[in-house]
C-alpha cells in the first residue's frame, strides 16, 4: 500500500520499460518532497506499466510536451487535498519548439544559435520545420531543460 499525497502530481500509465527515462527526465533525484515509484506493476491493457506519485509537483506545459516526447498517452493525475481535481492524457502537441535536437548535422538549428521547432508528422514521428528531417520518437534526443 502506498499513501496518499495531499497535493501533487501522478504520472500513471508509463511503459513499464520507459520508467528510468521518465524519472532522468523529471530530475527527480533531486526533489525534495516525496516520490513514489512503482516498476513493473500488473496492468490489463498494458500487461505491465509504471507509475510516479510525486507529492507538491505540477508540470509546466514545457515538461508535459517532454513527457509526450518520451511517453506518448500517459495519464497525468492532478491532486489537492487528497482529491483527483484533474485526470487527462497526455498527447504528442502539434508542434515542439526547442524540446527535441534535430538528427540532421545540416539542419540550421544545429548550426545556428536558434530555437529547434518541430511538427508532429504521426502518431510516432516527428518533422523538422526548418529542413524536413523526420525523427522517428525512439530516436529523438531532448533539448537539455534549463535548470
Amino acid at each position: 500500500m502506498v499513501a496518499a499525497i495531499e497535493n501533487g502530481t501522478v504520472i500513471d500509465h508509463i511503459p513499464a520499460q520507459k520508467l528510468f527515462a521518465v524519472v532522468n527526465l523529471l530530475h527527480l533525484d533531486q526533489m525534495t518532497s516525496a516520490v513514489t515509484i512503482g516498476y513493473n506493476l500488473p496492468s490489463e491493457g498494458m500487461g505491465t506499466k509504471s507509475i510516479i506519485k510525486m507529492a507538491d509537483k505540477f508540470f509546466t506545459d514545457e515538461e508535459l510536451n517532454q513527457l509526450a516526447v518520451v511517453c506518448p498517452n500517459l495519464t497525468l493525475c492532478i491532486i489537492r487535498d487528497y482529491d483527483i481535481v484533474e485526470k487527462r492524457t497526455v498527447a504528442l502537441p502539434d508542434e515542439l519548439r526547442g524540446i527535441v535536437r534535430c538528427t540532421n548535422p545540416k539542419c540550421i538549428t544545429n548550426n545556428e544559435p536558434m530555437l529547434t521547432h518541430f511538427h508532429t508528422a504521426g502518431p510516432h514521428t516527428l518533422r523538422c520545420h526548418y529542413c524536413n528531417t523526420l525523427v522517428p520518437l525512439d530516436k529523438v534526443e531532448l533539448v537539455p531543460r534549463k535548470s
